[in-house]
Formats: C-alpha cells, sequence, structure tokens
C-alpha cells in the first residue's frame, strides 16, 4: 500500500515563496555584477550621444551590435572598447 501525502496550503505558499526567490536570483545580475548585454537606450545613455550618433556608430562598425526582432543590443564589453578608443 502506498502512503498518502496531503500538501496544505500553506506548504504551497512556502513553495511559491521560495520559487520566486530562485527565479528573482537567476534573472538579476548579482551584486557587484552588471549587465553584459544593453539595449540602445542604455548606450545612449552610457556615452550621453544622441540616437543618430549610436547609429553612425553601428553604421561605420565602430560598435558591433546584435539585433534581435526589432530590437538591438551592444554587448558591454564592446562599449568598454569604445570608451577606451580602441576598437575591435
Amino acid at each position: 500500500m502506498t502512503a498518502i501525502e496531503l500538501i496544505t496550503k500553506e506548504d504551497l505558499r512556502a513553495f511559491k515563496s521560495e520559487l520566486l526567490t530562485e527565479i528573482k536570483a537567476m534573472i538579476q545580475p548579482g551584486q557587484g555584477q552588471s549587465k553584459q548585454w544593453l539595449k540602445s537606450n542604455e548606450v545612449r545613455k552610457l556615452l550621453n550621444i544622441s540616437p543618430g550618433t549610436l547609429q553612425n556608430l553601428r553604421i561605420n562598425g565602430t560598435l558591433r551590435y546584435t539585433k534581435i526582432g526589432g530590437m538591438m543590443y551592444y554587448k558591454l564589453e564592446d562599449i568598454h572598447k569604445v570608451l577606451e578608443g580602441g576598437q575591435q
């Protein structure tokens, strides 16, 4: 005969809380870490440039990007290279 195990509402609440905590830890960068990929508006704020200037950086190959759907993403590492004056 198999044993029957009951799950209470409190068990489910505790599970929900633990699960949400783990999911948040996975999707948020840890302390001291920064995002690896930035969106166009984040790059413009970081470099203090206009949308047109960012477009020129893409066109002339100064700043590489990846387009997913309609969004463009830039590697933080590449942005640091531009800030340091070196290109890829």
